[in-house]
């Protein structure tokens, strides 16, 4: 596992675009303002870029690549084309299946089933419906928090872009595999429920 995962606080800047199909994201480790990962959706095909402009984007695959600025992959997120609930899988650096999220049906916020490779359940991802404001939680236990850090009114009004905080819990040990799962649903919150 990418040692840049080992944090626990991060910010998460999407690109600003007016018209954009891909999504692209850098993030920032907050106390040096430095970027230490870059989000990238590379592999977008013509169709569904098309697609990414109507009002079924969120039925469009994605293949999300997060990299290190020196360009070590860190992690991987693809879904295919999503009809009703949202199915998505995690790769390590190696391409290895380290879990998936499953999307809940009729849950107000949104919420998902965070499995490993095995379906074996980790923990929900569950969201508020009356704000931007997601939580990791197992047992009642919060793992780690994303919460939207507003970029301004402006910002906000004429582009799709948005910032997040993600705070990983201290107690989660810093080469445990749910940090790469962290990590990647916090693309899917924007992908899957906020596009």
């Amino acid at each position: 596992m990418n040692t840049t995962l080992s944090q626990n606080l991060y910010l998460v800047k999407e690109h600003v675009g007016m018209f954009k199909a891909a999504n692209n994201y850098d993030i920032y480790d907050p106390d040096t303002q430095q970027i230490i990962m870059n989000c990238r959706e590379e592999k977008l095909g013509f169709f569904t870029k098309l697609l990414r402009f109507t009002d079924y984007k969120r039925m469009t695959p994605f293949h999300i690549e997060i990299k290190t600025p020196t360009g070590d992959k860190v992690l991987t997120v693809k879904r295919g084309v999503s009809v009703f609930l949202s199915s998505v899988e995690v790769f390590d650096e190696n391409e290895k299946l380290i879990g998936k999220f499953k999307q809940q049906l009729f849950s107000i916020g949104g919420k998902f089933k965070v499995l490993d490779a095995k379906e074996n359940h980790l923990c929900t991802l569950k969201g508020k419906w009356t704000s931007w404001d997601f939580k990791f939680v197992k047992d009642d236990i919060e793992m780690a928090h994303v919460s939207k850090k507003w970029a301004g009114f402006g910002r906000e009004l004429f582009t799709s872009a948005d910032n997040y905080m993600l705070k990983i819990d201290e107690k989660i040990p810093a080469d445990n595999s749910i940090r790469i799962l962290i990590m990647a649903a916090v693309m899917c919150i924007d992908m899957v429920l906020k596009e």
